[in-house]
């Protein structure tokens, strides 16, 4: 982390301040919730602390966590899929793509699931990352109509329960939904998929494709670099 953003005019601890921000990011957690856990440890803060925390520090955390991920988000398959997000009592469309090991490549936030839509997706998805060998999707006609526009139509496979690997990503969305009580805003929203994604991306290895092991060490791995963000 720059020095500009440091700790030094906190009178919390920096490990303190780093353990309620992934608590409350990791887990499917509400503040109040963060602050009873802290309060177990014998740390008294308030939950609108772990708040500001988080508002102040979770984009900070998130692009540390990026600089040290090891692993190169695979081109050879993408699934992509939207669910139905609330805000404010309007549908909006949360866009999530995921590459075939399951590391999430993006999220995007959106008023509409047309074409337009999903042709902003798909180029802001190519620019970070390329184009890959295949697309999986649903069958909602705005993919198809989008990758035309594209000239990526022969890149696109549908088919049932071929997209499970984006849909059990959602699973993660979900749960952290329903405990902070729905979403305000667009920007609100869009802010914590991508802090949460990058959390998740470090920490999350796919227990069930590596034995028990290498899962271990690769536990192990993610913790000790989570340690070391803003270490000194």
């Amino acid at each position: 982390m720059s020095k500009i953003d440091s700790f030094k005019y906190y009178k919390t601890s920096p490990e303190i301040i780093k353990l309620a921000v992934m608590y409350y990011i990791r887990y499917p957690l509400s503040l109040r919730q963060v602050e009873d856990i802290l309060h177990e440890r014998g740390i008294d803060i308030c939950h609108e602390t772990v708040r500001y925390w988080w508002n102040k520090f979770g984009n900070l955390f998130a692009k540390d966590l990026k600089k040290k991920a090891v692993h190169i988000p695979s081109n050879w398959r993408w699934h992509i899929d939207e669910v139905f997000v609330k805000i404010n009592g309007e549908t909006h469309y949360l866009w999530r793509a995921v590459d075939y090991e399951g590391t999430i490549l993006d999220c995007y936030v959106s008023k509409r699931r047309n074409r337009k839509a999903a042709r902003k997706v798909l180029k802001k998805l190519i620019s970070k990352h390329g184009q890959p060998k295949k697309i999986v999707t649903d069958k909602l006609a705005s993919y198809g109509a989008a990758l035309r526009d594209l000239n990526m139509k022969h890149l696109q496979e549908t088919g049932q329960y071929k997209n499970s690997q984006v849909e059990n990503s959602h699973l993660h969305f979900r749960r952290r939904e329903k405990m902070m009580n729905k979403f305000r805003s667009t920007r609100s929203l869009q802010n914590f998929t991508a802090i949460h994604s990058s959390f998740l991306n470090h920490f999350n290895h796919q227990r069930h494709l590596e034995n028990r092991q290498n899962f271990k060490n690769l536990r192990y791995n993610s913790v000790e670099q989570w340690r070391g963000i803003c270490a000194a």
